[in-house]
């Protein structure tokens, strides 16, 4: 803290009276005795010191700084840089993603990728154009607006249709997958022949049942959804297709007696539907092995798939 103290200077006073007995001052010249002359500075405290007065001015008016405010004593900082780069990264992102969102919404509604064309595989028991003419209703509709849901609602009528794929080829097609259900036998039905899948589903109709390498499953139409033909059904889903086609007809006792004949006239004694890939398998297996004219085999049991027998 800077002092306070006044610096004071006394000159020696009259002849006899300067302490120490020092020299004696002129009479003439000095001044009077009783006379003090100082010299003093006011030095103000640390953080007391007060704006000084605009010279000429009248009644002590404030000083520029004063009449200014508070907001003259302000310093403006630079902002800092991270401050920045965080707002320009904020700025960018937003742009960005409503770059994202313009395009992804004329994406989906622009007629440019509006439905124009539709090709199908996968078909045997349908014709392309039976799909094609199925799915009508989708023309003209964008293809990110397409899904398989879209698809197999439409495809529903089609019984032979058992699932569906669709891929949308850009910027007007659509490629559509069949996957059709699988005839295993016919059922016989007044003239007719049904060809059904194992769940029953009648898929189409022929007059010739031996233009169709399929069994035909005793007991009529009267059979399609009861106990005995969905084992009989069973059994034949499970077996390959170059031994289906060896099939003439197959039969069921009880839903444990499950009985197939081959063309040949040899029978299969299957059992129930228990084991049934590994029991086709081993029929497959049999069927292969040379025929021994000594001894012809008549019956090939696999109701029991690992102990076979053949009489």
């Amino acid at each position: 803290m800077a002092s306070t103290r006044r610096p004071t200077y006394t000159p020696t006073g009259r002849k006899g009276t300067a302490p120490g007995g020092r020299g004696q001052a002129d009479a003439a010249g000095s001044p009077d005795a009783d006379e003090v002359i100082s010299a003093s500075r006011s030095v103000p405290v640390q953080g007391t010191e007060k704006p000084a007065a605009r010279p000429g001015g009248a009644g002590g008016r404030k000083s520029a700084a004063s009449d200014s405010g508070p907001a003259a004593n302000v310093v403006a900082f630079p902002e800092p840089r991270g401050k920045r780069r965080r707002r320009r990264l904020l700025v960018v992102l937003c742009t960005v993603c409503a770059l994202v969102a313009a395009l992804l919404a004329g994406a989906v509604y622009s007629p440019v990728l509006a439905l124009r064309t539709i090709s199908v595989s996968g078909t045997s028991l349908l014709t392309p154009a039976q799909v094609q003419a199925a799915l009508e209703p989708l023309q003209g509709k964008p293809l990110p607006q397409i899904g398989d849901d879209d698809v197999s609602r439409l495809l529903e009528p089609l019984v032979q249709v058992k699932s569906v794929s669709a891929e949308a080829r850009p910027p007007s097609g659509l490629a559509v997958t069949v996957h059709e259900r699988v005839p295993v036998a016919l059922v016989k039905q007044g003239e007719q022949y049904q060809l059904v899948d194992v769940d029953g589903v009648q898929l189409a109709t022929t007059a010739d049942p031996a233009s169709v390498s399929l069994p035909l499953i005793d007991g009529g139409a009267g059979a399609i959804g009861q106990d005995l033909f969905k084992a009989t059904a069973a059994v034949l889903g499970a077996l390959p297709a170059d031994v289906l086609a060896k099939l003439s007809n197959a039969s069921a006792k009880s839903v444990d007696a499950v009985e197939l004949k081959l063309v040949d006239g040899q029978t299969i004694v299957w059992g129930n539907a228990s084991e049934k890939e590994l029991k086709a398998k081993v029929l497959a297996a049999l069927l292969k092995v040379p025929a021994d004219p000594k001894n012809p085999v008549q019956v090939y049991d696999v109701s029991v798939p690992r102990h076979p027998v053949t009489r």
